[in-house]
């Protein structure tokens, strides 16, 4: 007789634990809020593109603050994470504006328990803060960071370029994106800044 065996299918008990956690967190941050809530507006500020030997580097103030849900979350242990977007394209008065660059940069926000600091990610690279304050300024101040190369624009051309910064819902674990849909504190993002970019020169 051969013997044969079924896989188990229950879940590790840490992996259950995180999930009734998550579940329990998305429970309970539905039922805050007793009065509506206004989304986080965000505000792009202080935008200067220029050229830093064969680089063009991008420089920007972004003004923002996570409501108090967001606060709460994160330091619950639920990691945030943000996105800043540009894209410069060239216009033609014939067809539609030719995409020359899209960037992003996305930094996760993270709370750690054991240090009480908050941390924050991008790429493989990562810095640790005693406080949201002292991470979020980190974050929300863009500078030298490299979107086009030299040689991929034409000096003296006019060049229309564009810069927002949200936070990406979408990386939110599932129970807490179905208690999101529809609620504006979960929001936080900007409108598009926009602006006229000359090749070789600084342009507002």
């Amino acid at each position: 007789m051969t013997d044969s065996s079924t896989p188990c299918s229950r879940k590790p008990p840490e992996r259950r634990r995180f999930l009734g956690g998550l579940l329990a967190l998305a429970a309970g941050v539905s039922g805050l809020s007793a009065t509506p809530a206004s989304a986080a507006e965000a505000e792009i500020r202080n935008v200067a593109l220029v050229l830093a030997d064969d680089t063009y580097v991008l420089n920007a103030d972004i003004v923002a603050e996570l409501t108090p849900l967001l606060a709460d979350v994160v330091a619950r242990g639920v990691s945030l994470y943000f996105v800043t977007e540009f894209e410069l394209a060239a216009p033609r008065w014939y067809w539609l504006d030719e995409e020359i660059v899209t960037k992003s940069l996305t930094y996760r926000l993270s709370y750690q328990s054991l240090t009480r600091q908050y941390r924050l990610t991008s790429g493989a690279l990562h810095q640790n803060f005693g406080s949201l304050d002292e991470a979020l300024r980190t974050m929300l101040r863009i500078r030298n960071w490299s979107v086009a190369e030299r040689g991929a624009l034409r000096v003296g051309r006019s060049y229309n370029a564009a810069l927002r910064f949200r936070l990406d819902v979408a990386e939110l674990p599932k129970p807490l994106q179905v208690s999101a849909l529809g609620r504006k504190d979960w929001s936080l993002s900007s409108d598009w800044y926009r602006w006229t970019f000359a090749a070789g020169r600084d342009t507002r």
